[in-house]
């Protein structure tokens, strides 16, 4: 089966067309990040139109890359996210089967970024905990198969990303502040400045990383205004964030007795969060698997791909667009 895929649920288009038995044959990505640095962030309504500026040009050429075939269904993002934008590609992408007379699925977000990895080589097997780390979200999910998903433990506050977004602008770092945070953070000393390593301290695999904004602002104000203590202050946050999440996925790991950990969304592609991962999952005899860091962000093809498997499996998948959708709402394909 071919499926085009379809994904706007925020400040990325992105597209792409993926075949049940050629694999992935075309993909395009567009990024917003310059309509939106001059507010320092996301401007919903703006983002709504550029998505229907953006989404029939890059829809026909990835058409064309993908090549003849006969298209067996079209699969959109219904959610999470933000609902101006998900109505976009879902008005786009429920016209488009209709003329096409294929079905059509609606896809959750975090499930295609859970399933990204799949479009690897060589793929994790089921069962595998999962990180989901990015601008919106911070999850521990335990896999056992498509559909079959259990929250272990999530953020009660700002997500990884978010935090990063917030911390960069303290630091007067452009948008998108995540990325500029990290190249600041390798010139800066480790151990400089020290901060607290969130709910690492009491059991459980929840998360909370708005403490650590007022953490660094607190050490913003008695400390020199110099590059080189900017660059300090950047990699202790990032020590500090990367070890947490190290921490609370060792700890999912062990208690679950899983030996397989996929990491997904944005921040899944940090340098310095995958070198201890890697480090970490070595030493408990574990393996990790990454998506390649063009699919760590919104992407058309992980919404391709798991809108492939549920299409495939003749379940009627359409669903209604929603800014919150629990992951564990979800049902396996039949």
């Amino acid at each position: 089966m071919r499926v085009l895929g379809v994904e706007t649920s925020c400040d990325e288009t992105g597209v792409a067309v993926y075949d049940s038995e050629q694999g992935l044959l075309a993909h395009a990505l567009y990024s917003q990040v310059r309509l939106h640095a001059e507010y320092g962030g996301v401007v919903p309504e703006l983002a709504s139109r550029d998505h229907v500026r953006k989404l029939l040009p890059m829809v026909e050429a990835a058409l064309q890359a993908a090549g003849p075939g006969q298209m067996g269904g079209v699969a959109y993002t219904a959610g999470p996210g933000l609902v101006g934008a998900l109505l976009v590609g879902a008005c786009f992408a429920r016209s488009l089967a209709y003329a096409w007379g294929v079905p059509v699925a609606g896809i959750h977000h975090m499930e295609g970024h859970l399933l990204a990895p799949m479009l690897e080589t060589p793929q994790p097997e089921f069962p595998f905990v999962a990180l989901l780390v990015s601008g919106g979200h911070t999850m521990l999910v335990e896999v056992a198969g498509v559909g079959r998903y259990h929250t272990l433990g999530e953020s009660v506050d700002d997500a990884a990303g978010e935090a990063f977004d917030k911390v960069a602008k303290l630091l007067a770092l452009p948008y998108p502040g995540g990325p500029a945070l990290a190249a600041l953070a390798e010139r800066g000393r480790s151990g400089a400045f020290k901060f607290p390593r969130p709910m690492t301290d009491r059991p459980g695999l929840d998360f909370s990383f708005s403490g650590l904004k007022t953490a660094v602002l607190t050490a913003m104000r008695s400390a020199a205004g110099d590059e080189q203590t900017r660059a300090d202050l950047a990699r202790g946050f990032e020590e500090a964030v990367v070890e947490t999440l190290v921490i609370k996925c060792e700890r999912a790991l062990r208690e679950t007795g899983q030996r397989r950990l996929v990491v997904a969304g944005g921040v899944g592609a940090n340098r310095r969060l995958r070198t201890r991962l890697t480090e970490m999952t070595a030493a408990l005899g574990a393996l990790v698997f990454y998506p390649r860091a063009e699919f760590c962000t919104d992407n058309g093809a992980m919404i391709a791909y798991a809108g492939c498997l549920r299409l495939k499996s003749g379940q009627p998948a359409d669903a209604p667009v929603a800014a919150r959708w629990p992951l564990d709402s979800l049902t396996p394909p039949s």
